[in-house]
């Protein structure tokens, strides 16, 4: 871990992009990790840091870093549903279809948590909703383990 990332984390997390303005600088790796793997993008995305988010990646984030699991800022999003921040990752090349360590995608989040809406913007975008996580399971059977009903229709009518 870099010691000079974690106050660009901090700053990514609180979403102060003056912070990140005096923090980051043209020598900045802003795809070094914390201790857990995780970027400065990812923390801001996971905080649901729509400006700051945006500010890293005109930065020079890199939408698909990943933490030590595997897991993208985009899957966080859709972990904790946050559609704007999915877009913004979308537009700014985040990779749909990526897979973490146990094969789950960010549709797969979308669906076991109940976020609709993140399930359209997805599939919207080209998301594979054909994907199978490491345990052989798909979104829809994810979906349907978590009572998800509407997210089974909108997955139906794609």
């Amino acid at each position: 871990m870099s010691e000079l990332i974690q106050p660009i984390i901090n700053a990514a997390r609180a979403g102060s992009v003056d912070a990140l303005k005096s923090l980051i600088t043209a020598d900045t790796d802003l795809n070094a990790t914390d201790e857990k793997g995780y970027t400065p993008l990812i923390i801001a995305c996971y905080s649901n840091r729509l400006e700051a988010a945006r500010y890293l990646l005109e930065a020079g984030a890199d939408p698909n870093a990943a933490d030590l699991g595997g897991n993208t800022a985009l899957m966080g999003a859709c972990f904790k549903g946050y559609p704007e921040i999915a877009k913004l990752l979308i537009e700014n090349g985040a990779d749909l279809n990526r897979q973490h360590a146990n094969g789950g995608s960010a549709l797969m989040f979308a669906a076991m948590f109940g976020r609709n809406t993140l399930i359209k913007l997805l599939l919207d975008y080209g998301a594979d909703k054909t994907l199978l996580d490491n345990r052989g399971m798909s979104v829809f059977d994810l979906a349907a383990q978590q009572g998800n009903e509407d997210g089974i229709a909108i997955l139906e009518n794609y």
